[in-house]
C-alpha cells in the first residue's frame, strides 16, 4: 500500500473508516457499574437475576473485545504515520484491498492469517 501511487487516497479512505469506528467504540463506552446495578436493583425470581447477570457478563465481554479493537485500531493509525499501513507484519507483503475494507485494522495478510489459524 505505501508504494502504490493511490495510496495517499486510499490512506484517507482507511483513516475515516477507522476513525469513525474509533469514535462508535469510545462514544458506545457504558459504564459496567450502570449494567451491574440495573442487575441488582431488578425485582423478580432467580432466573430473571441469573438472566441479568447474563447480560453484565456479556457487556463485559463485548468491552473486553471493543478493547482489542480500539488497541488495534490506534496501533493502525500509528502504522500509517510510520508508512508501513497495509504491509502484512508476518511476510512484508502487501495486505489486499479487499482485506483492509473488511478489517481495516488487521496487521496481516490472509495467507498468514490462514497459517496462523492451522
Amino acid at each position: 500500500m505505501t508504494t502504490d501511487e493511490n495510496a495517499p487516497g486510499d490512506l484517507a479512505h482507511f483513516r475515516e473508516i477507522l476513525m469513525k469506528r474509533r469514535l462508535e467504540i469510545l462514544d458506545n463506552q457504558k459504564p459496567i457499574a450502570d449494567s451491574m446495578i440495573d442487575t441488582n436493583t431488578r425485582q423478580g425470581d432467580l432466573a430473571d437475576k441469573a438472566n441479568g447477570n447474563n447480560e453484565v457478563h456479556i457487556h463485559l465481554k463485548l468491552k473486553q473485545t471493543d478493547a482489542k479493537i480500539l488497541q488495534a485500531i490506534e496501533e493502525a493509525l500509528y502504522r500509517m504515520e510510520k508508512g508501513t499501513y497495509g504491509v502484512c507484519r508476518d511476510c512484508g507483503e502487501e495486505i489486499a484491498e479487499p482485506r483492509l475494507n473488511a478489517i481495516p485494522w488487521t496487521r496481516v495478510c490472509i495467507k498468514c492469517k490462514e497459517k496462523q489459524s492451522s
